[in-house]
């Protein structure tokens, strides 16, 4: 019996050791089942959260950070939750014009993590140039991945 005992420790120990971490993942808007009222032209990107063990109360709010005609600006982004537990809808709420990058950061219990997503100058996300990380992105961070999709456009 003890020895039973000692393997299902030993493989709950593994089995924990080896589960991913809390993380982000964005796909196209077509991945997203929306409650009634939101149309697919409206929305920006699909935003899933990885990993959480209760979908249902994970959290992402999130800013459209860029440089319009010069000028720095910040536009908070309207985050929809989906018929999906854990499954979310980001409204196309920045400007056409500029450069732009999504500062989206999620919550699932007490685990955070974020991404920087960067747009392209047609309007759509660019997932080779976007950044995901196991914590809250920083404001030095989301200025890099700015400034060099600034200087790649």
């Amino acid at each position: 019996m003890e020895m039973v005992k000692a393997t299902c420790f030993a493989l709950a120990l593994a089995s924990c050791a080896w589960a991913a971490d809390f993380s982000l993942a964005i796909g196209n808007p077509v991945a997203v089942a929306l409650p009634n009222g939101i149309v697919k032209k409206d929305i920006g990107l699909a935003v899933r959260a990885e990993s959480c063990a209760d979908p249902a109360k994970a959290q992402l709010s999130g800013t459209a950070e860029g440089i319009e005609n010069g000028v720095r600006r910040s536009v908070p982004l309207r985050v929809v939750p989906a018929a999906t537990p854990g499954a979310y809808a980001v409204l196309h709420d920045w400007p056409p014009q500029g450069v732009w990058v999504l500062n989206l950061t999620g919550h699932c219990g007490s685990s955070t993590a974020s991404a920087i997503v960067a747009i392209g100058t047609n309007g759509l996300f660019i997932r080779e140039s976007s950044k995901f990380f196991p914590r809250a992105a920083t404001a030095a961070e989301v200025e890099s991945v700015l400034t060099n999709l600034r200087g790649a456009q």
